[in-house]
């Protein structure tokens, strides 16, 4: 099983997820990431991309922040603002914001021939400053519902029993689960 990302985070967060029960080899490298409505639409487009190149069952992962009073920006441009504003910038855009509600969203498309695609969601608040030096991208100002810390604050474990990325990972687990049977 190939996870195709320039971001070596997801593939540690999926290696504990999925390298557990198959096989996880990464394959380090960038490729173009449209930017359309939805995190399905760009991972569906990501993967029809690299299609063509990669001669064996891969994965890719599209995630993003969408913070409710921003009207579900950064979204789909998550990796893009991640690079430009950074966490400080999205602090920035929420000064005087009582409204900090927001939601991490994944998609997981998976190839093998034809194209699977997996989700996973978790809400959860904007904290007033970045905290912690665990995770990556805006982990340090995502409280998950229910949580004190930011995913930055968590270890590895405790931030997949919870993450976005866990749950779409879970129901990829099954489907390959089902699928070796």
């Amino acid at each position: 099983m190939i996870i195709v990302t320039s971001n070596r985070g997801k593939y540690r967060e999926y290696k504990e997820i999925i390298g557990k029960h198959f096989n996880l080899k990464l394959m380090l490298m960038r490729y173009p990431e449209e930017q359309l409505d939805t995190i399905e639409k760009v991972a569906e487009r990501s993967v029809y991309y690299l299609s063509g190149t990669i001669n064996d069952d891969f994965f890719i992962d599209d995630s993003g922040l969408f913070i409710e009073a921003l009207r579900g920006f950064p979204g789909v441009y998550s990796s893009y603002v991640n690079k430009t504003l950074g966490n400080e910038g999205i602090l920035r855009l929420m000064e005087g914001t009582s409204n900090r509600k927001a939601e991490f969203r994944t998609c997981i498309a998976y190839y093998d021939g034809k194209l699977n695609l997996f989700t996973g969601k978790a809400r959860g608040t904007i904290s007033d400053a970045a905290r912690g030096e665990n995770g990556f991208g805006f982990d340090p100002i995502f409280i998950p519902v229910g949580q004190e810390l930011t995913y930055a604050e968590m270890t590895l474990e405790k931030k997949n029993s919870l993450s976005h990325r866990y749950r779409a990972g879970k129901a990829f687990l099954k489907f390959l689960t089902k699928k070796a049977i």
